[in-house]
């Protein structure tokens, strides 16, 4: 995308000592009527999900920009504090202590990856600071994890896949191969396929597995060829997924297996090319695209487009968007900025902010909301960021979530 770089020298803590734990009185003076109210955004600006990251932090600077030109609450003003977790969980756990204790954040969003979203929420969840994770997870919702100040405005891996595996499935074949990234996200991705994969007879062959940031895939593909599968899932991401498909792609395994994903990344995709994900299929969260039938897509994209030159937002860049300006107008309902009673109103709201309607379910904080099954696009491309067609839209369901009994919570919904 023709962006420019995130300025993050502006956004670092200055190198110091470690944070000296602050009292609720100094927290409370610090949060006082009339100062700004501040928003920790600890993303990934660095490795391999650097992009994601990156738009994330660009449409989350326009929600800001929304709530402020709106007159903010009682004229104070939002500010967003961007922070880099490196994508290490010890770094991330570090970085949000320092914006709870030192910056004195109000609220936490953010988090692109499950490596480093619950220990983040663990942070801000004892100190009772309220958290909506932007990054799919599944665990993040479960209630050894979860809290009254935990909320997860992304898709989660049970709901993405589910969706994903009803359409294809039935479409291409049930003998599955799966190449995961392994780490939470990758083995919450292949549970959730195969959990919908069962009812429609989807076998798996074999669930391979590699490491985060591996650059060389040649290894593992002479044996997903050999096991001759219907559909092989690459469920990987950023940068794995970029480099896995261009090497499936040049080893020939298109010409007998369907490809899959369950996030199909538009960053990924214009990093990638047309021909590497040619005739891939996956699921996504959001695309710009939509905003020919969806008028809130239409808005969002129009005051991204003016802030970066044209360009549009990506599908985790929409994520960002939305987790600053759901907590945003949860203060302007609550008519609060403490944690507990925008809690309550985050619990509460109903929204559509760029894809359609939203809301919280009560018993987790997850966000019920549609996902969309796009193809990637090699011809007929209007313009560069042309790269998806829309195939299907599975409307916001709370059935296609896991039951709150089953994560451990016994409120019932």
């Amino acid at each position: 995308m023709s962006q420019q770089p995130i300025d993050t020298r502006r956004r670092t803590l200055i190198a110091g000592g470690a944070a000296v734990a602050a009292s609720p009185f100094m927290f409370n003076i610090a949060r006082a009527q009339g100062a700004n109210i501040k928003i920790g955004f600890p993303v990934p600006l660095t490795g391999a999900f650097s992009a994601e990251a990156q738009d994330q932090v660009r449409a989350a600077e326009i929600a800001i920009k929304d709530f402020n030109d709106a007159g903010g609450f009682g004229g104070r003003k939002a500010e967003l504090l961007v922070r880099d977790d490196k994508l290490n969980p010890g770094e991330a756990a570090t970085r949000t202590l320092e914006l709870i204790e030192k910056d004195k954040v109000n609220f936490i969003v953010g988090s692109l990856s499950a490596a480093t979203q619950l220990s983040i929420n663990a942070v801000a969840r004892d100190r009772k600071v309220l958290f909506n994770s932007i990054s799919q997870s599944d665990a993040i919702n479960e209630a050894k994890d979860w809290s009254l100040y935990t909320f997860h405005e992304a898709l989660n891996p049970h709901l993405t896949a589910g969706a994903v595996a009803r359409y294809a499935f039935p479409k291409f074949g049930k003998r599955i191969v799966y190449l995961t990234a392994d780490y939470a996200y990758g083995h919450e991705m292949v549970r959730g396929f195969q959990r919908a994969g069962a009812p429609l007879g989807a076998t798996t062959l074999a669930d391979i597995r590699h490491p985060l940031g591996v650059a060389d895939y040649s290894a593992f593909l002479p044996r997903i060829q050999a096991l001759k599968p219907d559909v092989l899932v690459l469920c990987n991401f950023g940068r794995d997924l970029v480099n896995s498909a261009k090497q499936v792609t040049d080893f020939g395994l298109k010409a007998s297996t369907k490809v899959i994903a369950p996030v199909l990344l538009y960053t990924s995709r214009q990093a990638g090319g047309a021909d590497a994900f040619e005739g891939i299929i996956g699921g996504t969260s959001y695309y710009w695209g939509m905003e020919d039938k969806i008028p809130a897509a239409k808005a969002f994209n129009d005051k991204f487009r003016k802030a970066h030159g044209g360009a549009v937002p990506s599908d985790y860049g929409a994520l960002g968007y939305a987790g600053v300006r759901s907590v945003l107008q949860a203060v302007l309902n609550a008519k609060s900025t403490d944690s507990m009673p925008v809690s309550i109103a985050l619990r509460q709201l109903k929204y559509n902010w760029y894809k359609g309607d939203q809301f919280y379910r009560k018993c987790d904080h997850q966000s019920v909301q549609s996902v969309i099954i796009v193809e990637s696009k090699s011809k007929n491309m209007k313009d560069k960021y042309d790269v998806f067609n829309v195939l299907s839209i599975e409307d916001a369901n709370e059935a296609n979530l896991r039951s709150c009994d089953e994560m451990g919570h016994k409120i019932s919904t």
